[in-house]
């Protein structure tokens, strides 16, 4: 599997100094979240890894080649991008929805084979909105949308997934499966790296952690290095009490 690699890297945020360039590599199996305040970056970021945003300086390479080498369609297919918002901008049902993460794989004008539809099916099934086929995507909740957003991801089958905010409008069950379900991506082979505002989620799913600082700076590595409180209540300009529970580390702001 190819690795994403951020060389010098760093994203282009108007009025804001340069900071520290990044330097990662985003490895198949690993779960890395990318934590901080609103402003911080964390969705430019994720645009500007995908090749939707130019960086202020520094390359993304995709494997051994630049980002910006590859034919858009390749990217596609390696790349998958999950919106923190997003418009729909014609109707199409849920299934229609889903199928649209085959295009990558497709030739210009070459329809949808019956393996691509079992597929889309079986991704809807996995995000439980299976029951939701032929209903119209601009006629569903928050939580429901957000499901068949992911599950159009899983149905274009990429071996990156960088995805904004995962849990964006769900509730706790299918927060848990939808972490439970980039999790398993990473162990089936592909790498994950996800926009996070609850450190409680990162701190339980994530193996590497990226912390980014309203002024630029930022700090990286493996997630038991990084959930120190001193360093996420200087990013969130928040004190925090913390204790474990389940083997696992959480965070509660103190007033």
């Amino acid at each position: 599997m190819q690795t994403l690699n951020c060389q010098q890297l760093l994203i282009d945020i108007p009025g804001r100094p340069s900071g520290r360039p990044l330097e990662l590599r985003i490895e198949a199996g690993q779960v890395w979240g990318i934590l901080g305040p609103n402003g911080a970056g964390k969705s430019t970021l994720l645009h500007t890894l995908a090749g939707l945003r130019s960086a202020r300086s520094g390359r993304v390479f995709l494997g051994e080649r630049a980002l910006t080498d590859l034919p858009r369609k390749q990217v596609a297919q390696q790349l998958g991008l999950v919106f923190q918002e997003r418009q729909d901008g014609f109707p199409a049902t849920v299934l229609e929805t889903a199928l649209i993460g085959r295009h990558p794989w497709l030739s210009p004008w070459q329809m949808e084979t019956a393996d691509d539809l079992a597929l889309a099916e079986r991704s809807l099934q996995r995000l439980d909105v299976d029951h939701l086929a032929d209903r119209l995507v601009n006629t569903l909740s928050g939580g429901e949308r957000q499901r068949v957003a992911i599950a159009t991801t899983l149905t274009q089958s990429p071996h990156t997934w960088l995805v904004d905010e995962p849990t964006n409008h769900l509730d706790l069950h299918h927060q848990v499966a939808v972490m439970e379900l980039l999790t398993e991506q990473a162990a089936g082979g592909c790498a994950v790296l996800m926009c996070l505002h609850d450190l409680n989620l990162a701190a339980r799913w994530c193996d590497h952690l990226l912390l980014l600082f309203p002024d630029g700076e930022a700090c990286w590595g493996e997630a038991a290095s990084m959930l120190v409180p001193e360093a996420l209540e200087q990013l969130y300009d928040q004190k925090l009490a913390t204790a474990e529970v389940d083997c696992a580390p959480v965070y509660v702001p103190v007033r």
